[in-house]
């Protein structure tokens, strides 16, 4: 059994150990915006937060996030009004959308070490998350938006 607070409310799975933090997110506790996409954290459709940091949750073992808090993008902001996702709208930058919570989830961790960040150190810290649809130019223009920088 393991308790994990997710998005600010105590979870307890009884799960294997070795399950993977996306399988017990979304089989376990319902939360379906954290996305499976290549199940190797080679392109960061599953990018959650544990205790802060930015991980890939199809291959985080839920044993490492025991007892620990995890933010998924429903906790972000469960009125869709975090400047990203607010952003991300005004500036239409989703198309198929399918990478875009973990687009999102990097750049809040991003925004919470570095308010105000550079093009290079947007690109830097979003070079991990992949878009079929290459929509970098936009989701860039979304992070510089969100953080105020011009």
């Amino acid at each position: 059994m393991f308790t994990v607070r997710v998005n600010g409310t105590e979870q307890k799975l009884d799960v294997d150990p070795d399950m993977p933090l996306l399988w017990a997110l979304r089989d376990m506790v319902g939360l379906t915006g954290t996305k499976y996409g290549c199940g190797q954290a080679l392109c960061g459709a599953c990018v959650v937060h544990l205790n802060g940091e930015p991980v890939r949750s199809c291959v985080t073992p839920i044993s490492r996030a025991a007892g620990g808090t995890v933010l998924t993008i429903e906790g972000l902001s469960p009125d869709g009004n975090h400047p990203l996702q607010k952003a991300w709208v005004e500036l239409g930058v989703p198309q198929c959308g399918f990478c875009q919570s973990g687009q999102i989830m990097s750049a809040a961790a991003l925004l919470a070490k570095k308010p105000h960040p550079t093009d290079a150190e947007i690109d830097e810290s979003l070079a991990g998350n992949l878009c079929r649809c290459g929509t970098y130019t936009r989701i860039r223009a979304a992070v510089k938006k969100a953080s105020g920088t011009p």
